[in-house]
């Protein structure tokens, strides 16, 4: 089965403000079986436009990534890191398919 994944962009305007958010997600990720996969590394951009943060979070399944999301305790932080932030987040089904 594949696995799902949050793939995020964000643009942070106050640390301080924006860190209950990221501390609060430990326990929601952990609940759903989520795991960092990228989380705010250095990178490069080679094309197109990005923002100065990046992540993705691998979960079991793709619908478990889509019930993290959805589920009240993520609803709630979200509220906490909009007046900080702004991010683009997508979720994604994996390839479990041949590789060449």
């Amino acid at each position: 089965m594949a696995k799902g994944y949050w793939i995020g962009r964000v643009d942070v305007s106050n640390d301080e403000g924006y860190k209950p958010y990221a501390v609060a997600n430990g326990p929601i990720f952990k609940k759903w079986g989520g795991r960092f996969v990228v989380r705010a590394g250095k990178f490069t951009t080679v094309e197109g436009q990005s923002r100065t943060r990046n992540v993705v979070i691998e979960f079991p399944d793709y619908e478990t990534a889509i019930a993290c999301y959805n589920s009240p305790e993520y609803q709630a932080n979200i509220k906490v890191r909009q007046p900080h932030s702004i991010a683009d987040l997508i979720i994604i089904e994996g390839y479990d398919g041949p590789q060449p």
